[in-house]
């Protein structure tokens, strides 16, 4: 990203809205791309009126959104496992801009975008997509361009070139109902924003047999399966992908967590023996019985959690 700022020209003529998957740590992201490049970066403020040539960045721990001509900051629920996710912001600028959207997807692990990207190509906007061969981690372009028919796949040179001209063109006043959003899109829309969140879920979606890894609670599979995506009432939001990435770490955790509790048991049965065997040595035998069973269970779990599979 710090290459595409540093290329475009001084006085972009539109807002450009960017969101990385920076967590909930403090970031200097703003103050980075306005340091490289002649437009101005900030973090954006929820109300904030989008400026041509601003480059609004969503802050760290909130999705940011476009609704009513303003920026919305929410902490709203996680998308694939991030807050900020890119799949909010592009669902929001197809409903809200409609064929005057520009999606972009640029390098990246795991495939958030794809689904908005498809969103802003339903709604009669524009994809651009970073040539896979050319992105450090090609990911999310490759995703994206498996469910998106994309308008231009250019690698990061081209990428300013690319955008300063689809930014001049005047949309005027375009038909919107040739692009009007689907009812599912809307609906999701809604899930994703807590409104009626469970009426909306039944209508575009079926119950599956996952339950969130981030609530608990019963995952939807969502019809639309371009990509194959969850969403559990809560608006916690995968793809396929994204919902395997995020299982393996909670499999991950819970088997450190296992073999940590049969550790520890391990050990206590020993003190248990030891605080017994002058005592009452049936009981302390007993005991360091028990304790070598489970120190042998113990090492074959830790062989197996070693071993493990992680993440396709």
């Amino acid at each position: 990203m710090l290459e595409l700022v540093a290329a475009l020209p001084a006085d972009f003529p539109v807002p450009v809205f960017f969101v990385q998957h920076i967590g909930a740590h403090r970031s200097q992201l703003a103050l980075l791309l306005s340091a490289r490049g002649p437009n101005l970066a900030v973090e954006a403020r929820d109300g904030d009126v989008p400026a041509a040539g601003t480059i609004h960045v969503a802050p760290p721990d909130h999705h940011m959104l476009l609704e009513g001509g303003v920026i919305r900051v929410t902490c709203g629920p996680k998308e694939h496992h991030a807050r900020p996710a890119i799949d909010p912001l592009f669902r929001s600028a197809a409903l809200e801009l409609g064929p005057g959207a520009i999606g972009v997807v640029l390098t990246g692990m795991l495939d958030d975008g794809s689904a908005g990207l498809r969103a802003i190509k339903d709604c009669g906007g524009t994809a651009v997509v970073q040539d896979p061969a050319d992105a450090f981690e090609p990911s999310m372009p490759r995703a994206a361009l498996s469910v998106v028919q994309a308008d231009h796949v250019v690698p990061l040179s081209e990428m300013a070139g690319v955008l300063l001209a689809l930014a001049r063109v005047d949309h005027g006043a375009p038909d919107r109902r040739s692009h009007a959003p689907s009812p599912t899109l809307r609906r999701e829309h809604d899930a994703g924003e807590g409104a009626h969140a469970v009426e909306s879920l039944k209508q575009i979606a079926k119950p599956s047999p996952f339950s969130c890894p981030d609530c608990g609670g019963v995952l939807f599979e969502l019809e639309d399966k371009r990509p194959v995506r969850y969403r559990c009432h809560t608006g916690h939001a995968f793809s396929l992908r994204s919902l395997a990435a995020t299982q393996a770490q909670a499999t991950d955790a819970a088997l450190w967590a296992g073999l940590r509790a049969l550790q520890e048991k391990e050990a206590m049965l020993r003190r248990l023996a030891d605080a017994q065997r002058a005592g009452d040595p049936a009981t302390a035998a007993a005991c360091d019985r028990e304790a070598d069973e489970l120190a042998s269970v113990a090492a074959a779990m830790r062989e197996l959690t070693v071993k493990a599979p992680g993440t396709p």
